[in-house]
C-alpha cells in the first residue's frame, strides 16, 4: 500500500513541476494541447528525417534490382555460350554467334546501364 502511495506522490509531484513552469511560461504551448513546442519540433524534424532515408533505401533498392537484372541477363548469356566449350574440346568448327534478340527495355534516351551519358560535353 505504501509502494503505491509513494508512486502517487511522485506522479502529482512530477505534474505539479510540469504545470507551474507552463503556467509561468518556461515551457512554451502555441497550440495549447500540453504538448511543449520542443518536443513537437523535434517529432517533426524526425518524421522528415525518416522520409528521407525511405526515399534514399527505395532508390537504392530500385538501382540494385536493375544490377541483379543485368546479371542475370549476362549469366543467361554463359549458359546459351557453355555449349560451345564442349564443342569446340571435340573439335567442331565454329556456329558463330547467334543473332541479338531485340530488347523490350526502353530507358532514358542518352542514358547507358553503366551511368555514362552519351554526348555530355564538359
Amino acid at each position: 500500500m505504501s509502494t503505491i502511495l509513494i508512486i502517487l506522490g511522485i506522479v502529482a509531484v512530477g505534474t505539479a513541476v510540469y504545470l507551474y513552469f507552463y503556467k509561468t511560461g518556461k515551457i512554451n504551448d502555441r497550440d495549447g494541447d500540453y504538448i511543449p513546442d520542443e518536443v513537437e519540433d523535434t517529432v517533426d524534424e524526425g518524421k522528415k528525417k525518416v522520409k528521407r532515408t525511405v526515399k534514399a533505401v527505395k532508390t537504392r533498392a530500385r538501382r540494385v534490382k536493375e544490377e541483379l537484372k543485368d546479371v542475370a541477363d549476362a549469366v543467361k548469356e554463359v549458359g546459351n555460350q557453355i555449349g560451345d566449350v564442349g564443342s569446340a574440346a571435340k573439335g567442331k568448327t565454329r556456329k558463330g554467334r547467334k543473332p541479338k534478340k531485340k530488347s523490350t527495355k526502353v530507358g532514358k534516351p542518352g542514358h547507358t546501364h553503366s551511368g555514362y551519358r552519351k554526348g555530355k560535353k564538359k
